[in-house]
């Protein structure tokens, strides 16, 4: 039994207790040698012969399982499977298996992080008090204000209840809205337009789809408050990363606070993530000890479901 992961918390060094029961199952497993999401040509050699992949955010696309003739299962450590071609993984009667919930409070801690340090400068005024200076600016408080949430699934929902908990007033957008839980925790359930108008943050809590894609583009923008903040710590292919640094610089917005990007890793040169008012972090919104164990356990018990049973409650691709 042979298993390809690819994971960078989840590697030669990590100490998980699931990692120990994925051990015991397989004869072979295989590390990802780059400590960074794999490119589909990376991955073609790397799969050859497994007969599992626990995934990453890689990209597997239909070339990159081209060479995978005894592949079974791609259990995603993590949710979202939009790097994931589930159409040619179908065609191969490859199984895919994500972890929902998993992750979501670590997710939702950052996002409330980042919306504080956007808010209030924190990076900036950090890195300048460590040169010594004595930097000091005027920054915006949470409480009062509105958080628009674009997507209400498990994070987006925990993300409301921190939010809540600093006396913001939510709203909240997604095309299978749970109309219940908003009514009954005091999150008001808006149409698209509304939370984009309305807001004086938005976070982003989507998938990426192409029905998502760019969703945060020129149109939008301009829509929305002067001043407004965007967080996004869910996919990079939903903003205009063009349109979002024009809207920064011309003062349009207030500032970002920036997860995810459209090509990652992102390259440190383009001008947005210059800019003062925009904080920049590592897709690392679910590198927390706990969503890493939470993801570990779920990732690995699918995994070994599908090659043992041929079935997992968790499948994206049936």
């Amino acid at each position: 039994m042979k298993i390809l992961v690819t994971p960078t918390s989840f590697g030669p060094a990590a100490k998980l207790a699931p990692k120990e029961k994925l051990l015991t199952f397989a004869d072979e497993i295989i590390y990802n040698p780059h400590s960074r999401p794999l490119t589909e040509d990376e991955l073609i050699p790397l799969l050859e012969g497994c007969d599992g992949y626990l995934a990453g955010l890689d990209f597997i696309t239909e070339k990159a399982l081209s060479g995978a003739g005894r592949l079974k299962v791609i259990s995603r450590y993590g949710i979202g499977c939009d790097r994931v071609d589930l159409d040619a993984a179908k065609k191969k009667g490859i199984i895919v298996t994500n972890t929902p919930g998993a992750n979501a409070d670590a997710v939702a801690d950052l996002t409330l992080g980042l919306m504080l340090s956007v808010a209030r400068m924190i990076p900036m005024l950090e890195n300048s008090t460590k040169q010594g200076e004595w930097k000091r600016n005027t920054g915006i408080e949470l409480g009062g204000k509105t958080l628009g949430l674009l997507g209400f699934g498990m994070i987006g929902k925990a993300a409301a209840r921190r939010a809540l908990g600093f006396g913001m007033k939510v709203t909240a957008y997604d095309p299978y809205m749970d109309e219940k839980y908003a009514k009954d925790n005091g999150i008001l359930s808006c149409s698209l337009e509304e939370v984009i108008s309305g807001s004086d943050f938005i976070s982003l809590h989507l998938p990426l789809l192409d029905s998502t894609a760019n969703i945060i583009g020129k149109d939008s923008i301009a829509k929305m408050r002067p001043g407004a903040i965007i967080i996004n710590t869910a996919r990079g292919g939903l903003i205009d990363e063009e349109a979002l640094y024009r809207a920064l610089e011309s003062g349009h917005l207030g500032g970002a606070a920036l997860d995810a990007y459209e090509k990652e890793p992102p390259d440190a040169s383009v001008p947005l993530y210059q800019l003062p008012n925009v904080v920049t972090t590592p897709h690392t919104g679910a590198h927390t000890a706990e969503a890493s164990l939470n993801m570990a356990t779920m990732a690995v018990d699918n995994l070994i479901s599908v090659i043992e049973t041929g079935e997992c409650q968790f499948t994206v691709n049936r």
